[in-house]
């Protein structure tokens, strides 16, 4: 049953180091508070999964948290590369990073699977893919009925979901609109879940076709305004397209990171400092991240 609660004591009770952590969102609905709270609590080993790691695990794996990711594709979008996700993997930088690489569909399937209880995920897919070749966990089998081979992958059931939505009510059922990816499927396959959002009210009030999450599947719900920016949340705020530009530059060189993330994630107390902090910078540079 969901618990009303503050993102920090969300993370501390609901995530322990070594955890397999998911903290997903497409397009939209990023959980990046979340993501400066794991890094500012300073969770280690956590074996992290996300379909599209951006700027949120370039970050976590830069401050050390992460011993592995599992991911479908990883980038900053619309610029080029993640730094320190690319350090950790060529150079070992701040640790060595385990990567496991599979297709969107293949976690799209997985993340399904583990929701429905299953072990495994079977799909036709990896034809003509190198993948396969570089995954040992994507194997083939043949269907008892049609004789066709087909690939059988391991569902994903993380230790803990972290999502943003738009609204919760005062019971703990969460609203979710707009474009949404696997997160729904990420909190059902998951064992506990913190969800971040801009705002608890007394009704929901859900449009036709939003997803609601029952306040049985959620453990915590943690109001934090604009918590999924640089990302933006349907309703609320646009995306700040200037923060991922920055980015680059931000992320490129070890130095300029750890001075970045020490200044404004880890000496602040909340996202709400955080973004304090951000503005307090001159005019020119980002406002937020």
């Amino acid at each position: 049953m969901a618990e009303l609660t503050t993102l920090r004591e969300a993370v501390a009770a609901l995530i322990k180091d070594g955890d397999q952590v998911a903290c997903e969102g497409f397009t939209h609905l990023i959980p990046h508070a979340a993501g400066h709270e794991i890094a500012r609590q300073k969770k280690r080993n956590l074996s992290l999964v996300r379909m599209t790691p951006d700027l949120i695990y370039d970050q976590l794996i830069g401050m050390g948290c992460a011993r592995e990711l599992t991911f479908s594709w990883g980038g900053n979008p619309g610029v080029g590369s993640l730094h320190r996700f690319r350090d950790a993997v060529e150079n070992g930088w701040p640790n060595p990073l385990v990567i496991h690489e599979r297709s969107h569909a293949d976690l799209a399937n997985a993340f399904a699977a583990g929701a429905a209880g299953l072990p495994l995920a079977i799909m036709r897919g990896y034809i003509g893919s190198d993948l396969p070749k570089h995954n040992p966990q994507i194997k083939t089998l043949l269907c008892p009925f049609t004789g066709e081979t087909l690939a059988a992958v391991p569902s994903v059931r993380p230790d803990v979901a972290v999502i943003h939505a738009q609204r919760a009510d005062r019971k703990g059922n969460v609203l979710l609109q707009g474009i949404v990816g696997v997160q729904k499927e990420t909190v059902l396959a998951s064992k506990r879940a913190i969800v971040t959002v801009e705002e608890v009210v007394g009704s929901l009030d859900a449009p036709r076709n939003a997803v609601i999450l029952p306040n049985w599947v959620v453990s915590a719900v943690c109001v934090v305004p604009r918590g999924a920016r640089p990302s933006y949340t349907e309703g609320y705020y646009d995306r700040d397209n200037g923060f991922y530009k920055a980015w680059d530059v931000i992320a490129r060189e070890r130095e300029v990171f750890l001075a970045w993330m020490t200044k404004h994630v880890m000496s602040t107390a909340d996202f709400a400092d955080y973004e304090r902090s951000i503005a307090a910078e001159q005019p020119k540079q980002v406002s937020h991240g």
